[in-house]
């Protein structure tokens, strides 16, 4: 299971909320098309981690960077992990400010292998090495990046574990 998303323009937020079967073409466009534009962010298994380390707990969405991962209204089909999540502008901007109070320090901070573990978090990895907080931290940064530039351009984010 992976977590992708897309950032949406306000012509796409209005098409999805118009007709929720738009979802799929957004996120997953023409997958036979080389030239096709990607879902982003990519963030590999790393997701539910990252969860974990935003919320302390293994489903509980919170608000702002609580919801990062799992948060949104859901839209669309399910695609066999629960439907695709919709978040409007506005908490997109929550989110991005939230995830900016929480730098790379704090949530290595939280990381407890042990605890990953005991939560059932995936993909149950967490007492491997050391590698697997480098391996959250470098898809944390991104899930940031994706959100600060969804915030600065007034986009609406469409997440989907696949």
């Amino acid at each position: 299971m992976v977590l992708i998303g897309r950032r949406l323009s306000t012509e796409e937020l209005a098409a999805v909320r118009a007709d929720p079967t738009a979802v799929d073409a957004l996120l997953y466009g023409d997958l036979d098309d080389d030239e096709a534009e990607m879902p982003e962010p990519e963030l590999d298994k790393s997701w539910h981690g990252i969860h974990y380390l935003l919320t302390g707990t293994d489903w509980q969405i919170g608000e702002g960077a609580g919801a990062a991962i799992l948060g949104g209204a859901e839209i669309g089909q399910d695609g066999g992990y629960g439907p695709p999540r919709l978040l409007d502008p506005h908490t997109v901007r929550g989110v991005a400010g939230a995830l900016d109070a929480l730098d790379v320090e704090v949530l290595r901070a939280r990381y407890d292998p042990d605890a990953l573990t005991a939560a059932g978090i995936y993909p149950d990895l967490w007492t491997n090495g050391t590698d697997d907080l480098d391996y959250l931290m470098s898809y944390y940064t991104e899930l940031r990046r994706f959100y600060q530039a969804a915030a600065a351009n007034g986009q609406a984010v469409l997440l989907a574990i696949t």
